[in-house]
């Protein structure tokens, strides 16, 4: 029969127990109740675990997902997704493990979560084993390779891909340019069959980061010729930095006008970018415009302010701006942080330095390693040398640019044995050297003698092929030979050099000759930089007429000055600034200018005869003029540096510590003064000339007379 092997379901044997068709519908409308009990229960769980995810509250929201008893493949996937956004990957890892199926959503998470977490290898490794592959998959592994710097491998893959959508172009494209081969993600975007405002973005912005801004400009114009694309506000906001690199003012004016008219002016990187503009075009009026067209809350555009000022040697107004962007409510970030620090450099100003490390303190980004690599500079820059090494300390984790810092620091205030000690630390440490780091080493030896450990650092680093050693390191290692003595070798030296030696190669030379007054040696590097730059600067011709001042030979001083007259030429003037209570107050030579000349000059004589008291001898030899020598006593005795620390003395308070700036090399006669006036006064003088920085304390100087 037909029906002769039926067996009745459970269903039908409810049907018969209760009686067809009378209680049917009452049973439908349980099965159906129980139904979606079942699926409110299971959205009200999703929903439980979705909050607890947003607030990263994990474990509770795994709690909620073990109650679930058959969880689904979203819920899953859902799960190992907020695993992974929290740095909790291997947990993700187990539950993936676990997933009775999985579907390409889950391995895509999977994958994504590993290269967020930089297990690479695991990404490679599940993407491999995946039973069917989307677009998303190959394009988020591709995006993991260029992420790590693998552009082989991830061109190997995105050229085996069996179709690509505009968004794996586009990863790849932008990978090629964050890894500086632009020239590679330019041939692919010309090679894309078509292209959205993503595409042309990020092409023009690859072009402009690495220094073709006006090829950035150019693919603009083609873009706006484009009908089909349309710039975005983040179109634009690469477009107006470009104009800013490539000081594209009258194209920048145009865009800006342009932005106005879209109304995308009020976006927040669109103003910073359009501050930062008007800022390399040198029209700071313009920048503040743009800023004050709107009251804006947002850290970036201030940022931009304070960065456009400084780029402008406008430091005060950059810290001014700083403060004011504390005062009204808006936290700086690490950008703001370095900005304002280096408007601190810019003015040698250490009571400002302080005020912004203590606002860094305060929001407890000393021990950042972006922040607290330009405190190290602040302070090694403002004759601070101690404070920037207890900041070195303090950085969780120091990057190539922390270690250069403080061994760029120990080199400037002469201290040669604290930067090799940090080289070693650094070696130690697996953080690799590259050409500041050498140039920092070579000017420590410069700077504190070592002859022997200048030639072993320059032979180390030649057979290091990962530095390559370029002019600066010669014309240090020049440095380290002139300033010992050892002139006809670092003559030799340059000649012998695998690459043609510039003029500031020999200018590191004459420079020597002049410390040891050695004038055939000098009048030879001369002839070489006149040779190689017959428009040169007026540094060689001054340093050569010194010489020949030193060694009373007038006749040649009057013939190079009045060369240097018919080339028209001038010679710097020797300034010395001290900076006290935020003012920087400047000296000239027997400047007599300033409103507390009077008590300078008096506290000076005061000190002259104490030191002659002590033995002071004036040395005549630096007195560059040819006239009597009780005229070149006086001379001497108002040097720009002596009038800054007169100013020094008489303005701070007893015992304290007084720092000096000079744009040129200190004399030899002031140098052998200051050590006595420290000793006088019983005070710590730091003197920073063109070349270091100079501890003078007790009738000594931290050089050890060696500058």
């Amino acid at each position: 029969m037909l029906f002769q092997n039926f067996k009745p379901s459970l269903l039908t044997i409810c049907i018969s127990a209760i009686g067809f068709p009378k209680k049917v519908t009452k049973l439908s409308k349980s099965l159906v109740g129980v139904a979606n009990y079942t699926k409110i229960s299971t959205l009200s769980n999703q929903s439980i675990i979705a909050d607890h995810l947003k607030n990263h509250r994990i474990d509770e929201a795994r709690t909620v997902f073990d109650k679930i008893p058959f969880p689904d493949v979203y819920q899953y996937t859902k799960m190992i997704t907020g695993y992974a956004r929290n740095d909790r990957f291997d947990d993700a890892l187990q539950l993936f493990d676990k997933m009775p199926v999985k579907d390409v959503v889950t391995w895509n998470s999977m994958i994504k979560g590993c290269v967020d977490v930089a297990y690479l290898a695991m990404a490679r490794k599940l993407f491999d084993e995946m039973p069917e592959r989307s677009v998303v998959s190959w394009t988020t592994m591709i995006n993991g390779l260029l992420q790590f710097g693998r552009i082989e491998e991830a061109e190997g893959l995105f050229y085996k891909m069996p179709s690509r959508d505009i968004a794996a172009w586009n990863s790849m494209i932008h990978g090629y340019c964050c890894n500086g081969r632009v020239e590679d993600g330019l041939r692919l975007f010309e090679e894309m069959p078509f292209r959205n405002v993503i595409s042309w973005t990020s092409m023009i912005g690859g072009l402009d980061q690495h220094g073709k801004s006006e090829e950035a400009l150019i693919l603009f114009r083609q873009m706006v010729g484009c009908v089909k694309v349309k710039p975005t506000s983040s179109t634009y906001c690469c477009v107006v930095t470009a104009c800013a690199n490539a000081s594209a003012s009258y194209q920048g004016v145009q865009i800006h006008a342009h932005i106005l008219k879209l109304g995308y002016s009020f976006d927040a990187y669109i103003s910073a970018a359009l501050i930062t503009f008007y800022a390399n075009c040198k029209k700071m009026e313009d920048s503040l415009r743009v800023f004050l067209g709107k009251l804006h809350m947002n850290v970036v555009i201030w940022t931009a302010l304070v960065t456009g000022y400084g780029l402008n040697c406008k430091h005060e107004d950059a810290l001014k701006v700083f403060r004011e962007m504390m005062k009204v409510g808006v936290l700086p970030n690490q950008s703001s942080f370095t900005s304002a620090l280096n408007s601190c450099c810019g003015l040698e100003a250490l009571d400002w330095g302080r005020e912004v490390h203590t606002a860094a303190v305060k929001l407890g980004l000393e021990s950042d390693v972006f922040v607290g690599n330009s405190l190290i500079v602040m302070y090694y820059r403002c004759g601070n040398l101690n404070d920037g090494v207890a900041i070195f300390k303090k950085i969780a984790k120091k990057n190539t640019v922390s270690w250069n810092s403080v061994i760029v620091g120990c080199a400037q205030h002469g201290y040669g044995m604290w930067a090799l000690a940090f080289f070693n630390k650094m070696l130690r440490s697996m953080v690799e050297p590259d050409e500041i780091t050498f140039t920092g080493l070579l000017s420590a030896c410069s700077h504190s003698g070592m002859l022997q450990k200048g030639r072993c650092l320059f032979n180390y680093f030649s057979e290091n092929k990962a530095v390559e050693v370029k002019l600066d390191h010669y014309a240090c290692m020049v440095d380290i030979l002139g300033r010992s003595g050892k002139l006809e070798e670092a003559e030799e030296f340059i000649r012998n050099m695998p690459v043609e030696a510039n003029s500031m190669v020999w200018l590191v030379l004459l420079g020597a000759c002049r410390m040891h007054s050695r004038l055939d040696v000098a009048e030879r590097a001369a002839k070489c930089i006149i040779d190689l730059e017959p428009h040169c600067s007026s540094a060689a011709y001054v340093l050569l007429s010194n010489l020949y001042a030193s060694a009373s030979r007038w006749g040649d001083v009057s013939s190079i000055r009045k060369e240097m007259k018919e080339r028209g030429m001038t010679k710097q003037p020797g300034r010395s600034w001290i900076t006290i209570k935020g003012w920087r107050n400047e000296f000239l030579s027997g400047d007599r200018s300033h409103p507390s000349s009077y008590r300078i000059y008096q506290k000076l004589e005061w000190l002259g005869g104490k030191m002659k008291e002590l033995g002071y001898i004036p040395d005549k030899r630096f007195a560059l003029h040819d006239v009597e020598d009780e005229q070149k006593e006086v001379m001497l005795s108002y040097h720009s540096e002596r009038l800054a620390i007169g100013f020094g003395l008489i303005s701070t308070a007893e015992g304290s510590t007084i720092t000096v700036m000079k744009n040129l090399r200190i004399c030899g006669d002031c140098h052998s003064a200051i050590k006595l006036i420290a000793k006088i006064v019983r005070r710590e003088i730091i003197v920073r000339d063109s070349t270091r920085f100079h501890h003078f304390m007790d009738g000594r100087c931290s050089c050890g007379d060696y500058w």
